[in-house]
Formats: structure tokens, sequence, C-alpha cells
């Protein structure tokens, strides 16, 4: 991407607490950058929101650091966006061998989708739901303009008095289905889309896996520290979104999910001539971060302002 073509745009980068020489580095080399301290680690939510007060265009893009702007993309996307009924926007993400990426997705109620990636027990949810027909809630492959009901983050254009009549995003979050509620009051303004002709790449989880120490760079990871936070956030979100009877309901199949995994993969293990304790360890760390969300299940309940970070 050349720089040139973009000083016309208002760069603010947030930083929160690098602890590096990125800022000599990137103010060194693009002098119009505005630069904005953080001075914690104060995750996706607060630091976006710095940035959206400093800025002081129409139009805001909230854009990851592991991203790769393809083919004049933010201009492109832009013209599109300004002349569209749409209050927010994302487009066409790739992964770095240029494979599609879930740029956006459909709600499912009460947020049942987030019961796949358990072991066993989502795989089994998943067969019914196909039993069922139910449409698959992520866009892997976007047309060329189609609606969605909410963005990824990493690139997610929004129009500045849309985000001034549903709010900023919920601070309450640290990491993790912050977009995801935003775009649920974005969407009471107005309809989201993807731009499915215009590209970028998308580097998933590098400086978070990094940071968590976590091998495992996918949002299947429910085993770590890293996972633990991706089940909390989840969980905030349901509550925020579909209220105490869906919170339950996802807390509650989270719980069912320890004691199967356990069962299940003692026992496929030993018809497949493996180690039928392969996947013991597993087990214990999803079941203590279950046991971790219940922990924080009276603050999630009263729903008052409260930091989920435990990353």
């Amino acid at each position: 991407m050349c720089f040139e073509s973009y000083k016309n745009f208002e760069w603010i980068v947030v930083d929160n607490d690098s602890k590096d020489a990125s800022k000599e580095t990137i103010l060194g080399e693009f002098p119009f950058v505005v630069w904005h301290e953080m001075g914690y680690n104060a995750g996706f939510a607060r630091a976006n929101n710095a940035g959206i007060r400093m800025a002081h265009g129409d139009t805001i893009l909230l854009l990851n650091p592991d991203t790769l702007i393809l083919k004049d993309a933010l201009q492109k996307t832009l013209q599109l966006f300004l002349n569209s009924k749409h209050v927010a926007c994302g487009v066409q993400m790739l992964h770095p061998n240029l494979n599609t990426q879930i740029s956006g997705s459909h709600f499912m109620k009460g947020g049942l989708n987030h019961l796949l990636p358990l072991p066993y027990w989502g795989q089994f949810l998943k067969w019914v739901a196909g039993w069922l027909k139910l449409q698959k809630p992520s866009i892997e492959v976007a047309h060329s303009e189609e609606e969605v009901d909410w963005i990824s983050g990493a690139f997610l254009m929004v129009k500045k008095q849309v985000i001034e009549k549903a709010g900023l995003m919920d601070e309450d979050f640290f990491l993790y289905a912050e977009e995801v509620e935003w775009c649920n009051r974005l969407g009471k303004q107005g309809s989201l889309c993807i731009y499915g002709d215009i590209n970028i790449i998308h580097i998933i989880g590098e400086v978070i896996s990094a940071n968590a120490k976590s091998k495992d760079k996918s949002y299947a990871n429910l085993y770590d520290k890293k996972g633990l936070q991706f089940i909390l956030s989840n969980h905030v979100r349901i509550r925020k979104q579909y209220g105490l009877f869906w919170f339950f309901v996802q807390l509650l199949n989270y719980s069912i999910a320890v004691p199967i995994y356990l069962v299940a993969s003692l026992i496929h293990h030993i018809f497949t001539l493996q180690n039928p304790l392969l996947d013991i360890q597993k087990s214990i760390s999803l079941g203590y971060n279950v046991l971790c969300v219940w922990s924080f299940s009276g603050q999630i309940i009263r729903n008052q302002p409260y930091f989920y970070k435990v990353l």
C-alpha cells in the first residue's frame, strides 16, 4: 500500500502499552500519524473508543495492526460506503495464503453458534443443526454486497453520526465479542454489509497469541487463558444481547460439555487404540475455564459496569 495516497485520511494509532519501539518506528516513517498512548493494556473496545473520540472525520474505520491492505481497499470501500444506505461495512478478508476468511455473520438466537467449538457436544449440536437444515450464520465467502448482522472488528467502517446514536463500544469487554455486541446496537440504526469484491489480508491472532503464550491462534481454542477470555466474553455478550435465560442456556451447555468431553474422548481413544487419557489435560483445562466463568456469573447477571479482563 502506498501511503502517499492515504495522507488525506486521518491516521490514529492507539498503543495498548506495547513496551517496544513501535512509536519511534512508525512516526519516523509516517510523521502524519497521530499517536495515542493508553498507558495500560486496555483491550480492544477501550482502545478503539479512545481513537474514535479523537477522530474528526465523518467516517470511522477500525483497522487491526495484523492486516494488509490490498489494491486501494480503503478508498474503494469508502466510496461505496458513502454512497450507500448502510450504517457500517466490512470487506472480504483473506488468510495469508489468500483463502477466504469469515468476515461477517448473521445472529443466531441466543448465540447458540458459540456452542459449536465445544468438543463432541458441539459436533453433536452441529449435526442436529444440519438435520434441522438451519442456515449457517457465518459468511466465509461474501457476494459483491451482502448484508450481515455483524462484522469482524479487524476491518469495520462506521458512519460517525450512527455511533452518536448507538453509542461507543461497550468497555466492559477486554477482548472478543465486543464488535458483535456493538454491531447489534449499530444494526438498530440501519443495515450492515460486507463488500465481497474488496479484499484485505488478516493475520489472525498473532499479537494476542504471543502475549497469552497460546499456541492455538484459532477461535476454537477453549483450553488456556486465551480460551478463558474467549468463553467469558461470549457469555458477557449473550447476557447483554439476549438476557439471562440465554446466558444460563450457554453456561449450562458449557458445563454439560465438560463431562461429555471426558467420557467421549476416553471411549473414542480406546476404540481407536490410542492412549485413553490423551485428552485428559484438555478436559481438565476446559472444566477449569467453565468454573472461572461460573465465578463471574454473579457480576454478569447484575449486568453492572465491570472490566472482564483475564489475560
